[in-house]
């Protein structure tokens, strides 16, 4: 039996991951969670093999949890499943520890398929972003600008669009602040601009946050 816990501020995502789940005899939700920040408390109790999760979450974002799970947790596999582009997000979350990657726009045989493939110790990727994983090259753009940039470079980034201040984004991140302006400084040097508005517009423009 493989044991799963989902994690997504939408009910309705959550409620139908859990029914089609659970119609599979070897496949058990045993969780649902709606924010970043339960899940530690909730791992800690439960015996968890899958965690299902959005990148986007209220209190702490999945990347940053991702982190933070698999440093206490390694035997947990967790399957990034988000509306966000592939082409930016699914190295970043494979580097910081996920097993997978899934688009929101994938059907439900996927999902199956995916957590499967995990659960067995494999990376599951589209076929597209697994060629990027083998270190295929690619000219799309966005794939370019994706490979400038780290998985904390993205984490910051994505705190900045929202309207953290550095202070604010250490606390989240663990990191001091002199540490979060100089990933800052980084972000305006590799994106060419030289304050926070065109920062986050061309992040936006990219589809980095």
């Amino acid at each position: 039996m493989i044991h799963i816990l989902i994690v997504d501020s939408h009910p309705i995502v959550r409620k139908g991951l859990e029914l089609f789940l659970n119609s599979k005899p070897d496949l058990k939700v045993i969780g649902s969670l709606g924010s970043g920040i339960e899940i530690f408390e909730f791992v800690r109790r439960h015996k968890v093999d899958v965690i299902i999760s959005e990148v986007d979450l209220p209190e702490l974002n999945g990347i940053t949890a991702l982190r933070a799970i698999k440093k206490e947790n390694k035997s947990v596999n967790v399957l990034m499943f988000s509306h966000q582009p592939e082409e930016i997000y699914a190295i970043s979350t494979i580097k910081a520890g996920a097993s997978g990657y899934l688009n929101k726009e994938a059907d439900v045989e996927e999902i199956e398929t995916a957590i499967r493939k995990i659960s067995a110790g494999e990376i599951s990727l589209s076929e597209k972003m697994d060629k990027h994983f083998r270190y295929e090259d690619t000219r799309k753009s966005r794939s370019r600008m994706f490979k400038k940039l780290s998985t904390r470079e993205i984490e910051v980034l994505k705190l900045l669009s929202i309207g953290r201040k550095n202070k604010e984004i250490a606390q989240e991140l663990d990191i001091n602040e002199k540490t979060v302006s100089t990933y800052k400084a980084r972000l305006f040097k590799k994106l060419n601009v030289t304050n926070i508005v065109d920062l986050i517009h061309q992040a936006k423009h990219h589809n980095l946050a």
